[in-house]
């Protein structure tokens, strides 16, 4: 159902609401983002956390990514089918619901003192997270003028950048202060009072969202094949959109790998560098993602996002072998100098890859999604490689991935296409 109130029309002659009524229910969709970015913020400092206090390996403590993305993985395709079932709002609130109801898992996996509980209650928390993007990222999509669409995700996901440095932040004055571990009851009891609050928090705003009057905009409004388009080859046979979606998922792996060992790698090569201090420099990294962000959309009005991402892959490919290398400070250095280049190509990825399908392009989008369950890939195997033979060695893997972006940006994204600009 569309709002026709103070209704602002587009060329095409679609009515949505005046830019003043939907501040509102933008404001909500945002606060969305900034959840999911407080949580995969934190994912990475329980990492090195578990790491520390129940004595696990590094491959080991790879399963609290294989769990929060492997939901991703498994439900994507599901929660878009609740978003066209039920609507935003409802997709909204039983994500929320859903993640509270993770985030309190938390309070007896902590009780039973070991691993598992707590990958299994970070695949619940990651489940509602999953319905939660999938809802608020379309929502936001379509909350107005699609003109418009990529300034108001590039709001959202500034958001989103935020919750991610929080994250760490808290984990780090958290998890690895033994003073304020000790004030709140041991590493179990803080464990419990991080996640608690958590749950109270996102319930408190699911109530919210509930009792908001949230315009349902039609999923038909955006996104259509207008009259007289050509339909579009399958997607089997976009090689462009295939290429794509392998390269996304490559880019996703190697994202969270590195965030997965970013304490790791940082504590080895900075000596006397304490877990606590590696915590706050991956703060420090999200901030260099989030002002990387900020940058190629500036860049992208002169430059070719095809040529931008080509480029990004490639330095970053440099700065990961140097990373590698295991120069001492040094290295460091360039593994948070590897966020300000990757904060562009998740969506240059989604937007060359889903560009020309017609009536193929929502279809195209989900799958695009779904590739955020990429981030399987390289945790356990970067884990296990660090075990064996450092941490800087595993960091070989991202640069691969890396080298795909770069190969996606020169050539893959013109498989099957005619020539253009983009």
């Amino acid at each position: 159902m569309s709002i026709e109130t103070d209704a602002a029309h587009t060329p095409g002659g679609l009515a949505f609401p005046a830019a003043g009524s939907l501040r509102g229910p933008l404001a909500f969709a945002i606060g969305c983002f900034l959840i999911w970015g407080l949580a995969y913020g934190l994912l990475d400092v329980l990492n090195k956390h578990f790491q520390e206090t129940l004595s696990i390996s590094q491959a080991d403590s790879s399963w609290l990514q294989i769990a929060y993305f492997g939901a991703y993985l498994l439900l994507s395709l599901p929660a878009g089918a609740l978003l066209h079932a039920r609507g935003y709002k409802f997709g909204i609130v039983s994500g929320l619901a859903l993640t509270a109801v993770g985030a309190l898992l938390f309070i007896p996996a902590a009780n039973a003192g070991s691993f598992l509980p707590f990958v299994g209650s970070m695949f619940v928390l990651a489940a509602g997270l999953c319905v939660l993007e999938t809802s608020a990222d379309t929502y936001v999509n379509v909350l107005g003028d699609p003109a418009k669409a990529s300034q108001r995700l590039n709001l959202a996901q500034s958001f989103n950048a935020l919750g991610v440095f929080i994250g760490p932040m808290i984990g780090g004055a958290v998890f690895f202060s033994p003073t304020t571990t000790e004030a709140l009851g041991g590493a179990t009891r803080s464990i419990q009072i991080v996640y608690g609050l958590i749950a109270v928090a996102v319930l408190i705003f699911a109530a919210v969202v509930w009792r908001a009057r949230l315009p349902e905009t039609g999923l038909s409004d955006h996104g259509e094949t207008a009259a007289g388009d050509v339909p579009a080859r399958p997607l089997s046979q976009q090689p462009h959109f295939v290429a794509g979606v392998v390269t996304q998922a490559l880019y996703i792996g190697a994202q969270v790998g590195i965030g997965a060992y970013f304490i790791n790698l940082v504590t080895h090569n900075w000596q006397g560098l304490t877990s606590q201090q590696g915590a706050f420099m991956l703060s420090l990294a999200a901030i260099g993602y989030l002002v990387g962000r900020f940058a190629a959309t500036g860049l992208l009005l002169k430059v070719r996002p095809r040529a931008l991402l080509t480029t990004y892959g490639v330095i970053n490919v440099l700065l990961t072998l140097i990373v590698a290398a295991g120069i001492d400070k040094v290295s460091p250095i360039a593994l948070i100098a590897v966020f300000f280049f990757m904060s562009t190509m998740f969506a240059t990825i989604f937007a060359l890859g889903t560009t020309g399908l017609g009536a193929s392009t929502k279809k195209a989008s989900s799958l695009m999604v779904m590739a955020i369950g990429g981030g399987v890939l390289l945790p356990w195997p970067m884990g296990k490689i660090a075990d064996l033979y450092g941490a800087n060695i595993a960091f070989l893997l991202p640069a691969a991935c890396f080298a795909v972006v770069a190969w996606y940006g020169w050539k893959g994204a013109g498989l099957g296409q005619a020539k253009t600009g983009a």
